[in-house]
């Protein structure tokens, strides 16, 4: 039975929202009296996880997505905001995964938020209004070495957002990328490592993972970013692009700024490959 929204409260749809950035995402937005529905791959039916309404959905499928977006639509009544977090990594160098790997992993990271997106807009577009905040990665920003394919899946996420924003304006959709950097989630300890390994790579991607590894104990966590995503959300004139965090912020800037050889030699020495 469908319960929908009181007048007046906004609600939002967040994928990829069992753990990590999503789950927090989720539960800042409900805090901020948002209605969240959140979706799992492995939701049961009328699942409420800490006050979120989780509803299943494999976004690498159709007909899952039609199904969860129907769903929550018909729940919410309006869907006033779009989270797409649902993602994965795969760790190693770009030579180490197969064809079928990185097909899979841009079935998720990119196709995943087309999917949902193509759903979700004929309703912001009947509204008249609505908000997409894309979860992509400073990496989108940054080619860093050992995730090739998940940066290049982060800087899809870019184009598509910023091509996106342009023509879906005219409906009052605004459309924008949250870029967090290293941020203590599960992410990376679920990251598949590339299924085709080599033996040439061992060592520099040794000393990589414990340069990596040493950022991501200072680094920022999901409520950090749940933060950033809250204020994307509510900012009356978005912006395209939401750097989360002090180190993504100087990260973006010193990409921007800085000469590209002299970035490349900081990038290197920062992740021990020098």
């Amino acid at each position: 039975m469908a319960t929908f929204a009181p007048k007046g409260q906004k609600t939002a749809f967040v994928t990829g929202a069992s753990s990590g950035i999503g789950k927090a995402a989720a539960l800042a937005l409900s805090r901020m009296g948002y209605r969240v529905i959140g979706t799992s791959r492995k939701a049961e039916p009328d699942e409420v996880r800490d006050g979120i309404l989780m509803i299943a959905c494999d976004v690498t499928s159709d007909a899952s997505v039609i199904a969860a977006v129907a769903q929550a639509h018909a729940e919410l009544g309006r869907i006033d905001l779009l989270v797409n977090n649902a993602g994965y990594a795969i760790s190693g160098a770009a030579e180490e995964s197969s064809i079928e790997q990185v097909g899979a992993l841009f079935d998720t990271n990119y196709l995943g938020v087309v999917r949902v997106t193509n759903e979700v807009l004929p309703i912001m577009r009947q509204q008249g209004s609505g908000r997409i905040l894309n979860v992509g990665s400073v990496m989108g920003l940054i080619p860093g070495p050992f995730g090739a394919h998940y940066t290049a899946s982060k800087h899809a996420i870019e184009g598509y957002s910023e091509s996106l924003d342009h023509e879906v304006r005219p409906f009052g959709i605004r459309v924008a990328v949250i870029e967090p950097w290293a941020t203590k989630t599960s992410i990376e300890a679920n990251s598949p490592r590339g299924d085709r390994p080599i033996e040439a790579y061992i060592q520099s991607f040794a000393r990589y993972r414990a340069a990596f590894s040493a950022a991501m104990a200072v680094g920022d966590t999901a409520d950090d970013v749940a933060a950033t995503i809250v204020a994307a959300a509510q900012a009356r004139t978005p912006r395209l692009r939401y750097p989360s965090g002090k180190a993504a912020r100087q990260t973006s800037f010193a990409r921007r700024f800085l000469p590209r050889a002299l970035f490349d030699r900081i990038l290197r020495k920062q992740f021990n490959i020098a």
